[in-house]
This record gives C-alpha cells, structure tokens and sequence, in this order.
C-alpha cells in the first residue's frame, strides 16, 4: 500500500467513525421498506401466509424498525420501542389508504385492469405506498429515516415525494418519472397529477425551513405533465384543471381551468407549405 492510500483510509477512519451511530443503514432500510409493502400485499412475492406467520411477520417488521430507528435514538423524542408501537397501531389505516390510492389508480386509468396490476406494476402507486409508510414516521418526530425510505421509492420510480407533504386519499399518480412534491406541499382528496409534475418552493432559502413553501392542491384537481406550480401560498382552488407544461406562482379560483396556449405548425414534406390546424 503506497503512502498516500495509508494515509488517507486514516481520514476515512477519522472522518466517518461516528457517523454509524447517528443514521440508520440504507441497505437494511431498502430491506424492510420491501418487506412491509410484501407484508401487505404478499401476492407481490407469491407467499400465502397463515395468520400465524402473519403474525410473526409483523413482530419481525416491528423489531427491524426498532432496530433501524436505534442510531437515532438521541434525536428521538420517545424510546424507539414505543415509537414502533405506535407506527404499527397506524399501520391498518395507512393499509386502508393504500387500498383507497390502488382504486384511484383503477377508476382513472384505462390502461389498468386491476387492483393487482396496480400493485404489482405501477410506479406512481409503490412511490405513494412508501410515501404513506413514511408519513407516518415523519408525524411520529422520526428524522431522517422518513427521507431515507422515501428516496428509496425515488431511486426506483423517479417520483420524489417529500415524507412531510401532506396527502389526502385516492391519489393518483400517472406514469410518474420526474414528478416532485415538496415538504410543506397540502393535497386533498382525489387529485391526479402526471409525470413531470412540480409542487415546489418559489424561493429556496435556508432561512424558510420553517415556512410553508409549497403549494396547496384542492379536492378534485387533474395537473396534467410537467406543470410546475410553486410556492407556499399558491392554492389551486378545488375542481380546477392545470394543462401540460403550466407554469403557475399564483392562486387559482375553485372550477378554473389553466392553460398555455401554443401555436403547432404541421408542414407538408412534399411541398414546403406550412398548415396550421
């Protein structure tokens, strides 16, 4: 080993040896958030389980979040032990509003044929289950490990979902690659939004870590592909439509559809003469 290698695994050393303590693993992270979404959907591996071993599934889940939440421990607020209680309390509502997102997915998309599908196959729909599960831990006072879970999910779908945002049921999530929706953003119930989409801060400044700095999305609302729509006192008003490649800093009305218009020429390869449809 030359000299400089020498030297420098030694700052290695240095550098990193206490921060073991202070994350949880993203390999064991990655672990457990697949096996709690096969735990809830165990046709996702093939298993039939008996309530038995459904049972003890549970029981090991809950003694691997323990485990994952244990580097955190100073940062945490109550002992890692009764955080997971609590989660697991949570988890049939959480379960429930999964089930809500997979039939939004099959009311809204002709391409889908069943709730299996969904689960099996949509990206959009695994981004939103994961989200859910990390929701729950954000809303407990768990740092860090929410994002660690939900980059997970972002590394796998391309959809980035803060753990923090606020999401009501029967998301739905077309497609998904590129689409963004930041900390402070609020959804309601029954919005659909497709790939490329942004719910993003206006101004990113240290100084607002603490603000409300992304938009809030009414019940009813269709954001259709790479719409952005940014800050945190943009309100898209219940029932409105948001058209594709929008770019919108400001409120809109309840029932408003919102557009950018745009002029298409089609010219004919044969003669050179433009048409305008």
């Amino acid at each position: 080993m030359s000299p400089g290698i020498e030297k420098f695994s030694e700052y290695l050393h240095n550098a990193n040896k206490d921060f073991a303590d202070e994350v949880p693993s993203g390999r064991n992270t990655r672990r457990f958030v697949g096996r709690i979404i096969d735990l809830l959907f165990p046709f996702r591996s093939k298993n039939q389980w008996s309530k038995e071993e459904l049972q003890d599934w549970l029981k090991e889940l809950e003694a691997e979040l323990e485990s994952l939440m244990q580097p955190l421990r100073k940062k945490l607020t109550k002992e890692p032990g009764e955080i997971c209680r609590e989660f697991m309390k949570r988890l049939p509502g959480v379960y429930e509003r999964m089930l809500k997102d997979a039939d939004a997915f099959l009311k809204f998309d002709p391409a889908a044929e069943s709730i299996e599908e969904i689960i099996l196959c949509y990206p959009g729909f695994f981004s939103i289950a994961v989200y859910r599960l990390a929701h729950e831990l954000q809303d407990l006072d768990v740092p860090v490990l929410p994002r660690v879970m939900t980059e997970c999910a972002h590394s796998k779908t391309g959809v980035d979902i803060h753990p923090g945002a606020k999401i009501g049921e029967s998301f739905f999530i077309d497609h998904g690659t590129g689409t963004v929706i930041g900390e402070t953003a609020v959804i309601g119930n029954d919005v659909k939004i497709y790939q490329g989409v942004t719910l993003g801060a206006l101004f990113v400044k240290k100084s607002m870590a603490r603000q409300k700095r992304h938009p809030t999305i009414e019940d009813n609302v269709i954001i259709y592909a790479r719409s952005t729509i940014l800050g945190g006192d943009t309100t898209v008003g219940h029932d409105s439509v948001i058209g594709g490649n929008v770019w919108l800093t400001e409120s809109v009305l309840p029932f408003s559809v919102v557009y950018q218009e745009q002029h298409v020429v089609v010219r004919d390869k044969d003669d050179h003469k433009l048409k305008t449809p």
